[in-house]
């Protein structure tokens, strides 16, 4: 199969979630990525369970299930970065390879002569890229980031959750490490755009990606509404600043989503419902007065909807063109038709587990589709692999670079 980075060798000096992420996307697309772990210990989301992956005799691996998330198509090698012998080979693989990732604290990895300027003296074609809570530069660049902390910090938890006085008031992370899983995407971005100048000029560059940055930054129309209003938004919950209705409503049953688009949608949303009277009351007729009456209207629709069960209301709102849906559990997710058409969910075989189950990725493509070639490596598990083909390393000079096993 053709894969669109055939070829293109990653050097992944990262771990836990956003640089993983962004590895991850470039191995689906075919990159060649060689995970460097710490000796003995590894990705510190191996151990961020239970659940963990469990083994052919049903027993638990060492490896929990979040690190599955991010690390398919990759070979794991054990490189201990505080050794003369460690980063001698980072740095012979770095004259291999076409990307470097990494994401450890500013200034770091100069410490170890792994950083941007020695690794492109010695490879000029080199994209590298850095992923930071706060970059590379400014005030704060030495802090260390974290999702939770930067979705905090950059407004995202400001307008997540619901407003003080109601029920369960007060700000909300979202429910995945959002901010991570955008900054690796990003990332994966930058490094194609990087890539393509390359190929382009024949120059390598540096990349420079933050948390922070990517978390202002996909806040999107709600950063335009505040730049246009001068008024930071607020939380709205599960409703939508500036369309109503948008959000999610109990029905007899169950809660179901209703977004409607437009006022014609409205108009047959309310029919639907028995109550015309909604569309043709000039307070809620066009969106602009439903938005500024809205907590006299959603009463009143809460009410339309709570008297039939939610099975009555998707079908009818989707043969009347009503953008509506259910609030899916991820068990009623994957049993969904419709991913599983799309093929969503995957399994690779893993010589310690069997089957492993994991998630594709969502691209489609026609000529170079995603593939999948490995399994979320063991710690460690390709590093004789790597170091012997790559470097023509023997077993004295593997052991060197693994050095002691972390405790």
């Amino acid at each position: 199969m053709k894969t669109a980075l055939h070829g293109i060798r990653v050097l992944d000096l990262t771990r836990v979630l956003a640089g993983p992420w962004c590895a991850q996307n470039l191995a689906d697309l075919g990159a060649d990525v060689i995970k460097v772990e710490r000796p003995g210990a590894g990705d510190d989301t191996r151990a961020w369970g239970p659940p963990f992956l469990r083994a052919r005799d049903g027993s638990d691996t060492s490896d929990a299930a979040y690190f599955l998330a991010a690390n398919r198509n990759k070979r794991s090698v054990e490189i201990d970065l505080a050794s003369p012998a460690g980063q001698k080979a980072v740095r012979e693989l770095a004259l291999r390879s076409d990307v470097v990732l990494e994401n450890y604290k500013v200034g770091q990895l100069a410490r170890y002569g792994l950083d941007h300027a020695s690794l492109a003296a010695l490879n000029p074609r080199l994209v590298y890229c850095s992923v930071t809570g706060f970059g590379q530069t400014g005030p704060w660049a030495h802090r260390p980031g974290y999702d939770f902390i930067i979705q905090a910090m950059g407004g995202l938890m400001s307008i997540t959750g619901e407003a003080d006085d109601r029920p369960g008031g007060g700000p909300q992370k979202v429910g995945v490490a959002v901010s991570d899983l955008m900054t690796g995407m990003y990332a994966t971005q930058a490094v194609l755009a990087a890539l393509l100048h390359r190929e382009r000029t024949g120059e390598g560059q540096y990349i420079d990606v933050a948390l922070l940055d990517v978390q202002v930054a996909m806040l999107a129309n709600m950063n335009t509404n505040f730049l246009v209003s001068g008024q930071p938004p607020k939380r709205w919950g599960n409703a939508h600043p500036n369309i109503v209705p948008y959000q999610a409503f109990r029905a007899a049953d169950q809660w179901i989503v209703v977004a409607v688009g437009n006022d014609e949608q409205y108009r047959r949303f309310c029919d639907l419902g028995g109550r015309p009277d909604l569309h043709s009351d000039e307070r809620f007729a066009r969106n602009r007065d439903r938005v500024r009456n809205r907590e006299t209207l959603v009463p009143l629709l809460a009410s339309m909807i709570a008297g039939r069960p939610a099975a009555w209301w998707l079908d009818e709102l989707e043969r009347a063109g009503v953008p509506c849906g259910p609030i899916n559990d991820l068990a009623q997710v994957f049993d969904n038709e419709q991913v599983r058409a799309r093929g969503l969910r995957i399994e690779l075989e893993r010589d310690d587990a069997g089957r492993v189950p994991l998630v594709g990725s969502p691209l489609k493509m026609s000529e170079t589709p995603p593939s999948y070639r490995l399994a979320p490596p063991r710690l460690g598990e390709h590093t004789e692999q790597v170091l012997r083909e790559l470097l023509g390393y023997d077993a004295e000079a593997i052991a060197a670079v693994r050095g002691s096993p972390a405790g």
